[in-house]
């Protein structure tokens, strides 16, 4: 008598030769049966590169380019001043040019260029939660950097899943707000 499955078909044969699975030994990696083994695979050119230079460079290199990165960051938002633009000037962000919403990041540049400028309430207008978290990144590079280049132990900012969770739920919330178009929202339209 065949098997039955739940289709009303008969069943398939049972494979006599089952496929060898990998267990977990709770001291290492995983172990495959006697007879199997793994070839690990040869990196392409440009890994090899990747791997040579991160051997010899410095320690001090990944921050210096990361700095480097944020500087000119800074630098375009002070050079671009984005406070002053055309008024019948196309927005930039593709959200807001294709559907007229601010995007979750909309206002971050300006909100930038006037925490540089030390303008505290003008950079929290355009972004509240952008001048929020600033302090907390600031923190976080600086521990970063300074351990990595010059082996420095700051404290560690330890933030729970929990408080991560609830700064994107604000930040969802926050995008949501201000684009809704009654007030009080509307004074967080940028």
């Amino acid at each position: 008598m065949s098997r039955v499955t739940s289709v009303h078909r008969p069943a398939a044969a049972p494979d006599p030769q089952p496929v060898p699975v990998p267990t977990v030994d709770p001291a290492g990696p995983a172990s495959w049966p006697a007879g199997v083994v793994h070839q690990p695979v040869e990196p392409d050119r440009f890994t090899r590169f990747v791997l040579r230079v991160h051997a010899r460079a410095p320690r001090w290199a990944v921050p210096l380019a990361a700095t480097g990165c944020v500087g000119l960051g800074m630098a375009y938002a002070l050079l671009s001043n984005p406070t002053h633009s055309d008024p019948d000037a196309l927005p930039s962000c593709l959200l807001k040019l294709t559907t007229g919403l601010d995007c979750p990041g909309c206002g971050g540049t300006r909100a930038l260029w006037y925490a540089l400028h030390a303008d505290l309430p003008a950079a929290a207008r355009h972004h509240f939660l952008f001048v929020f978290a600033l302090p907390f990144l600031a923190y976080l590079f600086v521990a970063w950097a300074g351990s990595r280049a010059f082996g420095w132990r700051l404290p560690e900012l330890r933030l729970s899943p929990k408080v991560l969770g609830g700064f994107l739920a604000a930040w969802l919330v926050f995008s949501v707000a201000r684009n809704l178009p009654w007030a009080p929202f509307t004074a967080l339209y940028v």
